[in-house]
């Protein structure tokens, strides 16, 4: 069984049914939605066309039995610090927001489940990287 923290990207494949991130989600035993991507998802649904459906959705998605939204506290901001400054020491920093995940997930002991390769320069935290959907 696995545990996975979704990034934005993870989230928005599995509601086009990008199969991989079905398939991960269907073997999960905990998937963490942290807070970050959850801001994330309502500000692109605020700016696309289809934000009452994509809500509903999103709602629907957090109120599955082992989905868990994860928020950041105190250890989540300590661990943060320690990945910016350990990126930011090798030359190789990151979006913020990608930090703030990876850093929630170190904190549920989850892997992130992401289409974003420069999660795999976080080394404390575990990511799960798909390719792209071909288009």
């Amino acid at each position: 069984m696995s545990r996975i923290c979704l990034d934005t990207s993870a989230y928005s494949n599995f509601r086009r049914g990008e199969p991989g991130v079905v398939e991960h989600l269907d073997r999960a035993e905990w998937v963490g939605v942290p807070s970050i991507v959850l801001g994330e998802l309502r500000a692109g649904f605020r700016l696309g066309t289809r934000a009452e459906s994509n809500v509903r959705e999103l709602d629907e998605f957090l109120d599955h039995a082992v989905v868990e939204v994860v928020s950041v506290d105190a250890v989540v901001a300590q661990i943060y610090g320690e990945i910016f400054a350990d990126l930011r020491s090798k030359g190789r920093p990151l979006p913020t927001n990608d930090i703030w995940i990876a850093a929630t997930a170190v904190r549920a002991g989850a892997s992130v489940l992401t289409f974003d390769e420069h999660f795999r320069d976080i080394v404390r935290a575990g990511s799960l990287v798909l390719e792209p959907p071909v288009t």
